[in-house]
Formats: structure tokens, sequence, C-alpha cells
């Protein structure tokens, strides 16, 4: 046994109890009455960070919620310098009655951490600091270059990250960049994520008359809008599924033999996904497997729709508007603003007679991303999980978007490799949400592994 690995066996109860302090902070970004508690938070993990041995620790201003940063830069040029990324907001926690305990309360039980947070991100983001912890602390030095970088606004979409990386690029220049924010395929399965998709978010709003109106008087003589916002929603998807707002798919790199063998690697019961989903059956684009839909193939989905009368029994009334939410997950070579001209275009030209429509963009956007399957990062992380499990890692695409990651390939031009190990069954977002032990100590070693490798690189 290493003196690194001596120092985490011998201090896991420390970090055991740490880390429960750290989940019972309620640092929820979304609602406003938790802004101390996010700030809290930063408090926390700079004075833990500072504890350890990082230096030029700071909270630093975003625009929004705080970021923390520190770093620890004696290793010399000849070693690579790596940025560690994750974030210490949380969920809300509604609906609360649903919880088995306070989801502030960190508990234990059948050696799993029940809280808010405990999952996505706190359990998984503490790993690698008292992975340095463990390093630093045992032999008196690191092996490489070293950047923390946590966030505080991740769960409401990380607004102000993208300006707040392109702000400090300088302070953040790194050769290589590490998620402490993703997760495992399953308990003795790895995976490792090449590809996330974009997203790009609107509002439709088709208006009508000044103000409802009678609909005996005026609804065979005048457009109602919520009729020609649902022609118009239906003219954006045909039957097949496909997508039929001209030029969407233009710029759409097609899925390759190779790429659509490497998707059916990674296991896929459909009657399990249904029964998780609680749907009756499968659909989306003809020609595809799901799971290439899901990860490779963009799509356009209506999120909400409303408009008119919607109260008890019956109010004969043509609506003056109707609007409709929408977003659409892209794939690699997609650009947000593209895809709204296009978007634009369509509503123009197919909109009905005698309403105005009008798309109003919403603050939803990020670039997707595709990792080269050479990337260095990438070719790392793979042999750790590799030597950590007994297994070859799957190569997964996401079906969901992470705005920070295309900022840092934007403004760094660096690809971020998502090394954590949340897995998917733990509830994020929900009730009851849950951090296996397990999956926190294994974690402390694949870091351990993954931070000894990285050691042997040169920049």
């Amino acid at each position: 046994m290493t003196n690194d690995q001596e120092y985490l066996l011998n201090n896991r109860d420390k970090f055991n109890e740490e880390l429960l302090e750290f989940i019972a902070i309620p640092s929820i970004a979304a609602l406003p009455e938790h802004a101390k508690d996010v700030y809290k938070a930063a408090n926390w993990l700079k004075s833990k960070l500072s504890a350890v041995g990082v230096e030029n620790v700071e909270i630093m201003d975003t625009g929004g919620q705080p970021a923390v940063y520190g770093d620890w830069l004696h290793a010399g040029i000849e070693k690579p310098t790596v940025l560690i990324y994750g974030h210490f907001d949380v969920q809300p926690v509604d609906p609360l009655e649903l919880w088995d305990n306070d989801p502030f309360e960190p508990t234990i039980k059948d050696d799993k951490i029940f809280a808010r947070g405990a999952s996505d991100d706190k359990g998984s983001m503490f790993i690698p600091i008292i992975v340095f912890e463990a390093i630093y602390k045992s032999n008196g030095s690191f092996p490489f270059n070293i950047k923390f970088l946590f966030e505080g606004e991740e769960e409401i979409a990380s607004p102000k990250m993208p300006e707040f990386v392109s702000n400090n690029v300088e302070k953040l220049k790194c050769d290589m960049i590490f998620s402490a924010d993703g997760g495992q395929f399953s308990e003795n399965e790895p995976n490792l994520a090449v590809g996330f998709k974009g997203i790009l978010g609107f509002d439709i709003e088709v208006i009508g008359p000044e103000t409802d109106k009678h609909s005996g008087l005026f609804g065979a003589a005048i457009a109602n809008p919520i009729m020609a916002l649902t022609q118009l929603l239906s003219s954006m998807k045909n039957l097949d599924g496909e997508i039929t707002v001209d030029g969407f798919y233009d710029d759409v790199v097609p899925l390759s033999d190779n790429d659509k063998a490497e998707i059916a690697r990674v296991p896929f019961d459909e009657k399990e996904y249904l029964k998780l989903t609680g749907a009756v059956g499968l659909d989306g684009e003809a020609g595809y497997t799901a799971p290439e839909r899901i990860g490779g193939r963009p799509t356009l989905d209506i999120n909400g729709i409303w408009g008119g009368y919607q109260g008890v029994g019956t109010k004969t009334v043509l609506p003056a508007k109707a609007n409709a939410k929408i977003t659409c997950r892209l794939v690699a070579n997609q650009k947000p603003k593209e895809i709204l001209k296009k978007i634009e275009k369509h509503v123009n030209d197919f909109l009905p007679n005698g309403v105005i429509g009008t798309v109003i963009p919403l603050q939803d956007e990020g670039d997707p991303l595709l990792i080269p399957e050479n990337h260095r990062s990438t070719e790392v992380a793979r042999d750790v999980l590799k030597k950590v499990y007994g297994k070859e890692p799957y190569m997964i695409r996401v079906g969901g978007s992470i705005p920070i990651l295309s900022a840092f390939y934007k403004y760094l031009g660096i690809h971020a490799t998502m090394f954590a190990f949340q897995l998917d069954d733990e509830n994020w977002h929900a009730p009851n949400e849950f951090f296996r032990l397990s999956s926190f100590y294994k974690g402390q070693e694949a870091y351990r592994q993954l931070f000894h490798e990285i050691g042997n690189l040169s920049p």
C-alpha cells in the first residue's frame, strides 16, 4: 500500500464527516432565499482547499453566483497543468413531503448518503480535493500543476460562467481538464462521455385579436391563435419523426458505422427503459435505434404550450394569443444561432394567415461537443478506469447539454473529460437523492491513479 493510499484509508472517517458537513449546506442556486447558503458553501470550499495546501484560493465574482478558484503550480514547466471542475450548487428539494429525511440533514443508510446534492455534485466533486490532500500531505509535493474551479450556478444552466471563462483565460489556462460532475454506467461498469448535445431554447408567441373574443361572433371570421400555433408546430416534424425545418440537418455529422458500433456496445434494455419512463412505447426519428437518437441525432421538442381559457367548465372565447416553449438538442457542427435563424424563417414561411408570430430566444444556449477518440485526457482516463473496474469503459454520447464544457473548449481550446462517480439511479433532482459510499471510495482510488498517471506525462 502506498503512502497516499494509506492516508486515504486512515482518514476515511474524517473525509466522510467533512462530506456530510458540506452536503448539509442548502446551496440552492435557483432560490433567492438561499443566496447566502450558496456563499456559505463557497466559503466552506475555500477553507477546505486552503487547509489541504491549495494556494491562491479565492471566491470569484461571476456576475451571478460565486465561483471558487485555487491552484498549486510548483511542479515546473516540464509537467502538465490540469484544471479540475465541479459545482457546489444543488437543486431545490420540492416536493419535500416525498423525502424520507430532511434533505439537508444527511443520513447514512445501507451505505448510502441520503441528502440533496449528495450525488449531484458534492460527493463526486469532493473526491479530487481529498485525493490532492492525500498525495500532497503524504509526499510533501504534487506530481503536476493543478487548478481547481468550482461553480455555484450549474443547476441553473451556468448563465454567467461562459463569460467568466472568457474573462479569465489566463488564470484558467491549462493542458487538460477533468470534470468531477458526471457519472459511471453502473457500480461495476465504467464509462467515458465523448459527446454532448448542444442546446437552443426559445418561445413562439402567436398573437391574434387584441383581447379574447366571443367565439360565436368572431370564431368563423378571424384566425384562432391556438389553432395557428398548433398548425405551425405540426409543420416542424413529419410522421417519421424527421424535423422538417429547412436546413436543420445541413451541418449534422452523420453517424459512421464505427460510431453506431460503439453506441451499440453500451447495454440498452428497451423494457427497462420503458419501465423507467412509464411510456407505452419508443418513438423518434425513423432509421435509427433509440440509443443512436439519444446520443447522436438532433431533436426538436415542445416543452410546454398554453393559451385561452383553462378554468373549470366552458368559456366560449377565441383567444388573443397562444404560446409554446421549445428546445432543440443539437449535435456536432450545429450552431445554435444558425438553427435559430432557420426556425425564424420557418415560422415566417409556415405561419397561417391572420396572426402574428414571434420567436423569442431564451437564455438556454450551448454548443454541442464531440471529443476526438485519441484525445489525451480521455485516453489517460480510459486506462485508469480499465484498471480500477477491470473492464473497458463504454464510450458514450450524452443526450444532455453542459454549457460550461462548451465554454471551456471555446475559450481555452481544451475538451474536458468527465471523470465522476455518480450513478443515474441516485435520484438526481428528485426526492431521496443519495450517493453510494462505495462510489465515494472507488472514486478516490480512481483519482489517485489518475493523478499519478498524469504526473508521468509532459505538458
